[in-house]
């Protein structure tokens, strides 16, 4: 029997993964503020959704991933400030993983509420 991949858990580990990358050089370049705020929203985001595989209810399943939707958002937010701030690099790719991850994640609520 052949096990699905769990798409959401894939992209925002890559995702995080990524975030890491792009925190490490903001810290060399001495932006350690909003590196730090990144890596955290950033990174929280799938661990939000790592911890809501283990739910104890649909309802705990469901609110785990809403505090990742705030974590998205607070992410897209210092991507933007990144984005439109100078000297800062480029953040196109993330943003558009980001809004990726955001699409499947209210679409994975919207659908957990339905059923």
């Amino acid at each position: 029997m052949e096990v699905k991949e769990n798409v959401i858990i894939k992209l925002t580990f890559q995702f995080a993964l990524d975030i890491i990358k792009y925190s490490e050089g903001l810290q060399e370049g001495k932006k350690f503020v909003i590196a730090n705020q990144l890596l955290k929203s950033g990174t929280s985001i799938g661990a939000n959704i790592r911890e809501a595989q283990n739910a104890e209810s649909k309802a705990d399943f469901i609110h785990k991933f809403k505090i990742a939707a705030k974590e998205i958002e607070e992410t897209i937010y210092w991507l933007e400030l990144c984005k439109f701030s100078n000297n800062y690099p480029n953040v196109d790719d993330l943003i558009e993983q980001v809004n990726n991850i955001s699409r499947i994640v209210n679409k994975i609520i919207i659908t957990s509420k339905q059923k």
